[in-house]
């Protein structure tokens, strides 16, 4: 005699590969729609497959713990991609050092203005003390930003739902913007993507141009070391 449906996904759910091949399930579909909308960056395949995920956690009424338990692999994998975005940055290094001053400028008022920013709209709009400490290190990769939200006294997970919103936005609307302000030169396209949109934009101005994903991973990682420095202290004037 078989088992009820709804007694097969009750033991289903609670096993940790399904949520795995949920996670790339979704992304696959989302790069499908991506690949389709002639790889328009309002068409974001973590967009698409967050939607997705969050559209099969409601209707299936999963705890985000039991889904985790399943995606953390993926979760794991963040940091050996991370690392692994050294690699172009060797192959182009002499244009590195050939723009080194201007990206060092660039980082120090991009990281002020994404904390400074976040930190002001929000407390002007009403948000707790924690939501703040949470939301400052919002343009931060989310490993990095994680950790010092736990050192501020944020709350880590509404501080990773903050970074994956940010890198969607800003891969979604970072390429139109740019265009519109008439910005050329893929240097610092990608850097202002990496410091603004952390690992998704990142991915995002790979798939635009080498040199771009270049600048962006530089950006990104160098933000993750200016913003450990500068949310502290803009925090502790709140």
């Amino acid at each position: 005699m078989t088992a009820p449906a709804p007694d097969i996904w009750v033991y289903l759910s609670q096993t940790p590969l399904l949520w795995l091949a949920v996670t790339l399930i979704a992304y696959l579909i989302g790069v499908w729609c991506f690949e389709r909308s002639a790889m328009s960056p309002l068409a974001n395949p973590v967009a698409i497959a967050t939607l997705l995920i969050m559209a099969v956690l409601g209707a299936t009424d999963t705890t985000y713990e039991t889904y985790f338990e399943g995606a953390q692999f993926v979760h794991f994998m963040l940091g050996p991609a991370t690392v692994a975005l050294a690699l172009p940055m060797v192959r182009h290094l002499p244009r590195v050092r050939a723009a080194g001053a201007p990206l060092l400028a660039a980082l120090l008022a991009g990281a002020a203005t994404a904390v400074a920013v976040a930190l002001i709209t929000a407390s002007m709009l009403g948000a707790s003390r924690q939501t703040l400490l949470s939301l400052a290190p919002k343009s931060v990769t989310t490993p990095i930003a994680m950790g010092i939200s736990e050192a501020v006294g944020g709350i880590p997970s509404l501080t990773a739902s903050l970074v994956i919103a940010t890198g969607i936005l800003g891969a979604m609307l970072g390429t139109p913007l740019l265009n519109l302000l008439g910005v050329r030169d893929w240097r610092a396209r990608g850097f202002a993507l990496g410091v603004a949109a952390h690992g998704i934009g990142t991915a995002r101005a790979f798939q635009v141009n080498q040199v771009a994903g270049v600048f962006a991973a530089i950006g990104m990682g160098a933000n993750g070391i200016a913003s450990s420095v500068l949310v502290p202290l803009a925090v502790s004037f709140l």
